[in-house]
């Protein structure tokens, strides 16, 4: 079986406002990801630009962790359901 990965858009803001942080990453309304890069903070964000860019890889490193426990998690869940399940089909016999 083949899948092509679609790829996923990114919207991608220009905001100017003194409440919000620098730089948000949120979602669309159609739930895609959206950057908010705020202007008022543009003299910091362009001091920072290149760790702002390397956050990326660390990000990447984060979210890898997050989603290894959730899977795993997952996985221990399915195992005992299967467990639960043999048992009983093995006591109805």
């Amino acid at each position: 079986m083949t899948t092509v990965m679609e790829k996923r858009k990114v919207e991608f803001r220009l905001v100017e406002d003194e409440q919000l942080p620098p730089i948000v990453i949120t979602m669309n309304d159609n739930d895609e990801p959206k950057v908010i890069i705020n202007t008022y903070h543009r003299i910091w964000i362009s001091l920072n630009r290149k760790i702002i860019a390397g956050i990326i890889e660390n990000l990447q490193e984060k979210m890898d962790m997050l989603l290894t426990g959730y899977l795993s998690e997952q996985r221990s869940f399915e195992k005992e359901d299967r467990i639960i399940q043999y048992e009983f089909e093995e006591g109805s016999e």
